[in-house]
C-alpha cells in the first residue's frame, strides 16, 4: 500500500487551487484589454440612460478603453437583464440598472428570466435619486394639493404616464393614489423618454419620473413641477416642495447601480467598484450627478447586495397594496 502524508495532500490541494486561480488572476491583471459594453434596459433620454453615459465617460477616461452604451428596452428592463445573463463572466459586459429592474421586478413577475441574486453580481451603488411629479401646463393645478383636489372632484379623469407597468414611476404614482385616496388613469409607455414626450405633448396630463431627465423640460416651461418624492427638496431646484409637505407620510426614492455577471472574478468587480467610488469623488462628476437630482453614494458590493434584499421586500409591499397584477 502506498502511503501519502497529510503534508503531501495539502501541497497537492494548494497547488491545484493556485493552478485553478491563475487564469482568473491573469485575467484580472490584464483587465480591461478590449472595449466594454454597458447595457441599459430603457430607451435613450431617460434617467438610467443619462446615468449610464456618465459612468461610461468616466470608465473611458480612466480605463483607456472604448465604452459602448447598448440600449435594450423592453419588459421593464427584463430584456436587458436576460442579455446580461447570457454574457461571459469577465467584466466586459456591465449593466446600469435602477431599483425597478433589480428590486421591483422580482415581486412583479411570476417567472423571471433571471434571478437578481443568483445571476447578477452587484458592483456598486451609484446613488439615490429623487423622482418628480409634473403636470402638463394645461392642467389647472399649481400644487400637489390642487392636483389632488382635481382628482377628488373627478375620479379617474386625470391620466398619468409611466415608463411601464410595474416601473418605479408607476408604483410611486400608485402609492400617491393610495396615500391620498384618489383615482387616476394609468397610461404606460416603454420607457421614461416616451412618457416624457407624451406628457409634454399633452396626450397625458401627469407624470412621475426621474428628476434627471425632467429638469430641462421643467425649466423650459414645457412641464410644471409640483413636488419631489424624497424627504428633502432637490438642491438644484429648491423651489419645488416635497410631496410629503402636502401629503404627510408619502416618500419614495429611486436608486441606480452598476452590475455585472455572476462569476466575474472578484478582483475585476473590486476594480470596477473602485472606479465608481473614484468617479463620485471627482467634483466634476459629483456635481453632474447632484444636478440630476441624485445623492451620489458608492457602496461595497456586499453592502449593495444587502440593500437590494431590503428594497425587494419594501417594493413587494407596494405592489401588493396597489394590486398591480403579476405579469
Amino acid at each position: 500500500m502506498i502511503k501519502i502524508s497529510i503534508k503531501t495532500i495539502t501541497y497537492v490541494v494548494l497547488g491545484s487551487a493556485i493552478l485553478l486561480a491563475a487564469p482568473a488572476f491573469a485575467q484580472a491583471q490584464n483587465y480591461p484589454a478590449r472595449p466594454l459594453r454597458v447595457i441599459i434596459g430603457f430607451p435613450p433620454g431617460g434617467p438610467t440612460d443619462l446615468i449610464a453615459r456618465l459612468v461610461g465617460q468616466h470608465l473611458f477616461e480612466t480605463l483607456s478603453q472604448p465604452v459602448v452604451i447598448d440600449n435594450r428596452p423592453g419588459a421593464a428592463g427584463a430584456v436587458a437583464g436576460q442579455l446580461m445573463l447570457k454574457s461571459a463572466p469577465d467584466g466586459y459586459t456591465l449593466f446600469v440598472a435602477s431599483n425597478g429592474e433589480i428590486a421591483i421586478s422580482p415581486g412583479l413577475y411570476k417567472k423571471m428570466v433571471y434571478d437578481t441574486e443568483r445571476d447578477i453580481a452587484p458592483v456598486s451603488r451609484i446613488g439615490g435619486a429623487q423622482l418628480v411629479l409634473m403636470v402638463h401646463p394645461s392642467v389647472p393645478a399649481h400644487s400637489v394639493n390642487e392636483l389632488l383636489a382635481l382628482a377628488r372632484a373627478k375620479p379617474g379623469a386625470i391620466n398619468f404616464a409611466s415608463s411601464g407597468i410595474g416601473s418605479t414611476a408607476h408604483l410611486a404614482t400608485e402609492l400617491l393614489k393610495f396615500t391620498a385616496g384618489v383615482e387616476m388613469m394609468h397610461v404606460p409607455y416603454k420607457g421614461a423618454g416616451p412618457a416624457l414626450t407624451e406628457t409634454m405633448g399633452g396626450q397625458v396630463q401627469m407624470l412621475i419620473t426621474g428628476f434627471s431627465a425632467a429638469q430641462t423640460h421643467i425649466r423650459s416651461g414645457k412641464l410644471r413641477a409640483l413636488g419631489v418624492t424624497g424627504a428633502m427638496r432637490v438642491k438644484s431646484m429648491p423651489d419645488v416642495p416635497t410631496i410629503g409637505e402636502s401629503l404627510p407620510g408619502y416618500q419614495r426614492m429611486s436608486w441606480y447601480g452598476l452590475f455585472t455577471t455572476v462569476g466575474t472574478p472578484a478582483a475585476i468587480i473590486n476594480r470596477l467598484h473602485g472606479e465608481i467610488a473614484a468617479m463620485l469623488k471627482r467634483p466634476d462628476f459629483y456635481d453632474k450627478f447632484v444636478g440630476l437630482g441624485m445623492e451620489p453614494e458608492a457602496t461595497t458590493p456586499q453592502a449593495f447586495a444587502a440593500n437590494i434584499k431590503e428594497e425587494k421586500a419594501k417594493w413587494a409591499k407596494v405592489i401588493k397594496m396597489a394590486r398591480v397584477p403579476l405579469q
